[in-house]
């Protein structure tokens, strides 16, 4: 059997789009309660590692051929849940909106000045959750290259 067919559903990224999906969602937990902040730093540094390391667990378990790109996958919907819940939040994150400082303080109409402090955000967001995702997905890469037997791609 070839190792396309071997993968079936699961496809390129070793993980079908749902367990992508999952994934990412586990990390969302931690953006609610840093932005209302429901949890001290303890709850908070849980709610963080928990899901990254299961993100790792994960690839290597399921064996799926390059845990980098799987792992950025995940990281990029993680990041549009990140964007998505911190848009949600936006009201209750703040008892004062951000605002342009300095020179650019009060050069824009209010909704231009917070259509753009919101824009920054949700840019921001997607960002960090790729690099998360491709931080996990190198400590994937590395541990997978001393299991014995772990699939190699070709390259």
């Amino acid at each position: 059997m070839s190792g396309r067919a071997a993968q079936g559903s699961r496809g390129r990224l070793g993980l079908p789009v749902l367990g992508i999906i999952g994934l990412a969602l586990l990390g969302v937990p931690r953006v609610v309660a840093h932005d209302l902040d429901l949890v001290g730093a303890a709850g908070n540094a849980f709610l963080v590692w928990a899901p990254l390391t299961v993100w790792v667990a994960v690839a290597l378990w399921r064996r799926v051929p390059n845990p980098l790109v799987t792992l950025i996958a995940v990281g990029v919907a993680y990041g549009v849940l990140l964007a998505v819940t911190h848009q949600a939040t936006w009201a209750w994150a703040f008892d004062t909106p951000p605002a342009l400082g300095g020179n650019l303080e009060g050069a824009l109409p209010p909704a231009a000045e917070a259509f753009l402090m919101r824009g920054f955000s949700f840019v921001s967001s997607l960002f960090v959750g790729t690099l998360v995702g491709a931080g996990c997905g190198v400590v994937a890469w590395l541990v997978s290259r001393a299991i014995p037997g772990y699939p190699r791609t070709a390259g």
